[in-house]
């Protein structure tokens, strides 16, 4: 099972981008899939995961209420769109998937991870 994301990309402060994590080998629907982002010099960051049913999601403090995690099982594809984005939002980002854990809020709890996509918000 793979994970690739894509969709970064360099925005303005203010504006929106939504990237994208395909699953090859598996099933999206099958996961629980989250997304982590990690600036230079920090700690990789949880931002949000989605439910294996898609019914329900969780954000990290930092982006609750500005970004958005949804399933599409017909594309086995999982996004995240990042609205109001700032400079504090400059990361790569990553997708990952798990399974029979208990606290998607940590790295821990992820089987498979993506390469990342560079998201760079500057002026």
């Amino acid at each position: 099972v793979q994970l690739q994301a894509s969709g970064g990309g360099l925005v303005q402060p203010g504006s929106s981008l939504r990237v994208s994590c395909e699953m090859s080998g598996g099933s999206v629907s099958s996961y629980v899939m989250g997304w982590f982002r990690q600036a230079p010099r920090k700690e990789r960051e949880f931002v949000a995961y989605i439910t294996v049913s898609g019914d329900s999601a969780y954000y990290g403090k930092s982006v609750e209420g500005r970004f958005a995690v949804e399933k599409d099982n017909a594309k086995n594809t999982v996004y995240l769109q990042m609205n109001s984005l700032e400079s504090e939002d400059t990361a790569i980002y990553y997708c990952a998937a798990g399974r029979n854990n208990y606290n998607y809020y940590y790295v821990q709890s992820y089987e498979l991870w993506g390469q990342g996509t560079l998201v760079t918000v500057s002026s």
